[in-house]
């Protein structure tokens, strides 16, 4: 049995070796809720699909009809016969035909042009500022979704955030709570079960006392999450893919009851500088295939009206193709919104005037942070001026 007052911290994280990374970076309720409100789930969820290394717009909403579009990407266009038509201007990559079949359906809202005043081309700090809200002048070390976890604190779900994946990504981070990460719940249990905790009376140690509190929640959590995850296994077929499979593991965690009101997940592979167009199209149709079961299995549950999905990606990539056959890092991207409760589906705004550019990049025209502001308000019912530390205007996608 683990006492922890008779072991330093070294000692300590050397025999709970067995949690990784991602669940050390579990929430701290020593005292962080103490003075505030108590939030029960409201049966309300958001999914955030981030599509890591920065996906290309371009070739994901095409304006086929565009002969710049064509003059400038002469070896990486789709031609009109090719790309899924959304109308008589814009269509999906081929790769996208359960995303269409969404789109057909009245399931999704397209923003194009997101993105920030003065865009930032690095993968590293481009993603910081979608996680954490932040201007391009500016740094900060908690997530856009931490701290509405900090705001709408509930010392009883230690879990309202979850991430699938090892790790827990700085969105989810906030000053006095973050999210949980967990791949496959059965290893996470199985990782911390046999882990025994004594009787731990709080002490002026306050290093020992979070340490504590951080395994005590990760094995609540953990087991909580292992139990849960029995309880429903998805008929849905889903792609045979990890990204697939994890897509799978998150809809079998919703619909067996678990209380989380943020779920976040990943697909990488997007910094496409070489041989791009057919690496893009089956990354698109991974994403497209894996949303059109998720989309499926949370319908046959009667989920489909309570949740909504956010997909972005950190920047989009420069107009004109390179010698590789590939795109380089650019600025302005678009972002998916589906749901079951949309106020506003198809194409929210007109898409880029490849005929102006900065510098060989889109001009953003919707900031990414309005985007935060609609999700925080209008979805998850909180202060979303005093998360993003400043007013940005709401849409009408919701």
């Amino acid at each position: 049995m683990l006492d922890l007052d008779k072991n330093s911290r070294r000692s300590f994280l050397k025999q709970s070796s067995l949690i990784t990374v991602g669940t050390l970076l579990a929430p701290n309720f020593l005292h962080a809720c103490a003075n505030q409100e108590r939030v029960a789930f409201n049966g309300k969820r958001l999914i955030v699909i981030q599509l890591s290394g920065g996906n290309d717009g371009l070739n994901t909403v095409i304006p086929y009809r565009n002969d710049l579009y064509y003059q400038l990407r002469p070896g990486l266009s789709y031609q009109e016969s090719d790309a899924l038509k959304l109308n008589d201007e814009i269509a999906l990559n081929p790769g996208m035909n359960g995303l269409r079949e969404l789109f057909d359906h009245g399931d999704v809202c397209i923003m194009n042009n997101v993105g920030y005043p003065n865009p930032n081309r690095s993968h590293f700090r481009s993603m910081d500022i979608w996680h954490t809200g932040s201007s391009s002048n500016k740094n900060w070390d908690t997530g856009w979704l931490g701290r509405y976890l900090d705001q709408k604190c509930n010392n009883t779900t230690p879990y309202q955030a979850i991430e699938m994946d090892d790790s827990v990504s700085l969105a989810l981070r906030g000053d006095m709570n973050k999210g949980f990460s967990v791949s496959k719940p059965a290893a996470m249990y199985n990782s911390v079960k046999h882990i025994e905790i004594g009787k731990h009376e709080k002490k002026d140690n306050e290093n020992l006392n979070y340490l504590y509190k951080t395994l005590a929640d990760t094995k609540q959590f953990a087991r909580y999450v292992y139990e849960k995850s029995k309880i429903y296994k998805s008929a849905v077929n889903y792609p045979n893919s990890k990204f697939g499979s994890e897509m799978k593991r998150m809809a079998e965690l919703i619909m067996s009851g678990v209380e989380s009101q943020v779920f976040y997940i990943s697909l990488t592979g997007f910094d496409t500088h070489a041989r791009q167009k057919n690496k893009q199209q089956k990354l698109l149709m991974q994403y497209s295939d894996a949303l059109s079961s998720l989309t499926q299995d949370l319908k046959q549950n009667n989920q489909w009206d309570n949740t909504l999905i956010f997909t972005f990606s950190e920047f989009g990539r420069r107009v004109k193709q390179n010698a590789s056959g590939g795109t380089d890092h650019g600025t302005a991207n678009n972002v998916f919104i589906t749901g079951g409760k949309l106020k506003q589906t198809g194409i929210m705004n007109e898409t880029a005037d490849l005929a102006n550019l900065d510098k060989g990049d889109l001009i953003h025209s919707v900031d990414f942070r309005s985007v935060y502001a609609t999700l925080l308000d209008k979805w998850l019912d909180c202060d979303a001026d005093k998360i993003l530390k400043q007013s940005f205007g709401r849409l009408n996608f919701i």
